[in-house]
């Protein structure tokens, strides 16, 4: 992979980048670590656990983990081949030093403690670097103290334990409560290592140095033996396995859960009021990730996600709620932080409001997920047999009801995409029953009413007038992106109104470009939205129009890759200042990424 290269300084106002960050994670939490070799966002032990560093959020007073050369300074960074493990190179007037780092884990999974590792090896000449270790505050609400112990310096954050471990070579010049400071010197040869320990509520292991320096390379053999065992072998595969590797970032080991993103209230827009918690697990967001599972051959995530999603809903009922914690329970409801914000926008967010909209489209999210699992060759439980008939009902029930759409948004209409979802949810309902995957008692019932929902839709959502099917009802003629995800509908019910529509989301969201807005008129607060082009491209892919569908690929690849870090996709991006903006990494980003290339290769072997 090409690497990305950037000469210091790389902060503006003590911020770095969105696009800039890199991630490494171990299946249970994920660090953000800017150019300048600075942790800037790690949530430990959890992805949603209170942060340890939260310096994204607030340079004045946000904890961070910097390991910077002493002046000026060049940097490239790159992913090992096929691995999460993160390589830093780091060039100076003097000489030049490589920076590995990883959160281990072991062959045989997570470890039962974090262990976040930062090697560091001489390359040439002498590199002098300064090692700074801000603890977490949370914002302000704990205060960090340290005790001494046969072992070292342990420093306590509330409910959470840290140790910092370093090599002898590392001089240690200042230890308070809340911080370190120390300083070492490379040179051509030199090996050294600095890592950080931590466990919540529970005693700290302490690992020799040499067992965690090993471990590094352990989780790197992990890495790729999980790439390696990935069936997937269509078009673009490169783009593809390193999407596949941001993806395993969100999957939760303890409980199988994904989660839509591993940070908080990271800003759609800079200065606006866009900065969402996305540190949970979505059901629609997790539908289509195991989607991109199966895709992938990625058996193992893809049945464990898909036995958390349906516990979680039998769980809790069938009345879905729009997302869940990583544990499986509810989403507590919104709190804002005291701080300031990543380039001043605020709120800052724990918790989402989402957890009490109405969203219909997750009924079409459950059923089309169950349906691809059965034709991956898998066999449902009773249990979820059970659960798919009576999600089914509820779907048969609700679809005349306004909602929240897709896009969570606070003003309830009868949007598009949730009708069609509504008819996409009764459609496979029906193949599965005729199937014999889940109970047939209500078929005929669930037939007609997917009828009905059709004849509903292409008397309110379509626009003569537009040649397109609109927003909501009523809605003025407003687009909206989202609809390329239904392309099944259309391919079954309508297929020349739904190209119609398709090339009318791309001239007017995309502006006749390959990346696409939301929705008519949210480009005045917000930038594009990634997921939303790929998944055009898919569509085209899906309903045939596989030139217009590589041609669109192609153009998001290149417009993304070349400024996209090291391919970790935020949310959104800028293009009319190339920037990234949202949480990141985005699960939504990603796996439409992998679904597009799928789409069209499946597309170009008919």
């Amino acid at each position: 992979m090409k690497n990305k290269t950037y000469r210091s300084p790389v902060r503006k106002e003590g911020f770095a980048g969105l696009g800039d960050y890199a991630a490494i994670g171990e299946g249970r939490s994920v660090a953000l670590i800017a150019p300048d070799g600075s942790i800037d966002w790690w949530c430990a032990p959890n992805l949603d656990s209170p942060p340890l560093f939260d310096r994204i959020l607030d340079p004045g007073i946000g904890g961070f983990f910097q390991l910077e050369p002493e002046g000026d300074y060049r940097v490239e960074r790159s992913y090992r081949e096929e691995s999460n493990v993160l390589e830093t190179l780091f060039t100076t007037a003097t000489g030049s030093v490589r920076l590995t780092e990883s959160l281990n884990s072991s062959l045989a999974g997570r470890l039962p403690w974090s262990e976040l590792a930062r090697r560091v090896e001489g390359i040439e000449g002498e590199v002098t670097l300064n090692l700074r270790l801000k603890l977490g505050t949370v914002a302000e609400s704990r205060s960090p103290w340290m005790a001494d112990t046969q072992q070292g310096a342990v420093f306590h954050i509330g409910d959470l334990m840290t140790m910092l471990r370093t090599s002898d070579d590392v001089d240690i010049t200042h230890i308070c409560d809340e911080a370190v400071e120390a300083r070492f010197v490379t040179s051509s040869g030199s090996h050294s290592l600095v890592a950080l320990l931590a466990s919540e509520k529970e005693p700290l292991a302490v690992p020799e140095l040499a067992a965690i320096d090993d471990r590094i390379e352990t989780s790197h053999t992990a890495w790729r033996d999980w790439v390696n065992h990935l069936s997937y072998r269509g078009l673009f595969s490169q783009h593809v396995k390193r999407s596949a590797l941001s993806l395993k970032f969100l999957w939760y080991s303890p409980t199988g859960a994904l989660a839509a993103a591993a940070t908080t209230s990271l800003p759609e827009g800079i200065g606006g009021e866009k900065n969402y918690d996305y540190r949970y697990a979505w059901v629609r967001d997790a539908c289509l990730i195991i989607k991109a599972f199966v895709y992938l051959g990625a058996l193992e995530d893809c049945k464990a996600a898909f036995s958390w999603l349906t516990h979680t809903i039998i769980r809790h009922g069938v009345k879905l709620r729009a997302c869940y914690t990583l544990e499986g329970d509810l989403v507590p409801a919104e709190s804002y932080l005291p701080l300031r914000g990543y380039a001043d926008s605020q709120p800052v967010r724990v918790g989402n409001n989402a957890r009490d909209q109405v969203q219909l489209s997750m009924y079409g999210d459950m059923l089309a997920t169950a349906q691809l699992f059965i034709e991956a060759g898998h066999v449902l439980d009773i249990a979820t047999s059970r659960m798919l008939g009576e999600l089914a009902n509820c779907c048969a029930d609700s679809w005349r009801q306004k909602d929240s759409g897709i896009w969570e948004l606070p003003d309830e209409q009868h949007y598009t995409h949730s009708k069609m979802a509504c008819w996409l949810a009764l459609d496979r309902a029906v193949a599965m029953a005729e199937g014999e995957h889940i109970e047939p008692t209500w078929v005929n019932r669930w037939a007609r009413e997917r009828d009905r929902i059709r004849d509903w839709i292409e008397e309110h959502c379509w626009s003569e007038s537009r040649q397109a099917y609109l927003f909501y009802v009523g809605s003025e003629e407003k687009l909206d992106a989202s609809l390329a995800l239904v392309h099944h509908y259309g391919n079954t019910v309508n297929p020349q109104r739904m190209l119609a529509t398709y090339e009318a989301i791309r001239q007017e969201l995309g502006h006749n470009s390959a990346m696409l807005y939301r929705y008519s008129g949210v480009e005045q607060e917000e930038s594009t939205f990634v997921a939303c082009s790929f998944w055009l491209a898919e569509a085209f892919a899906a309903m045939g129009e596989t030139e217009r569908a590589e041609a669109a690929l192609q153009e998001i690849l290149e417009g993304l890759c070349d400024r996209g870090n090291v391919e970790i996709f935020n949310e959104m991006f800028d293009v009319r200042t190339d920037s990234w903006r949202g949480n990141l990494p985005q699960g939504l980003s990603h796996l439409a990424l992998v679904c597009a290339a799928q789409a069209l290769t499946e597309a170009k072997e008919k």
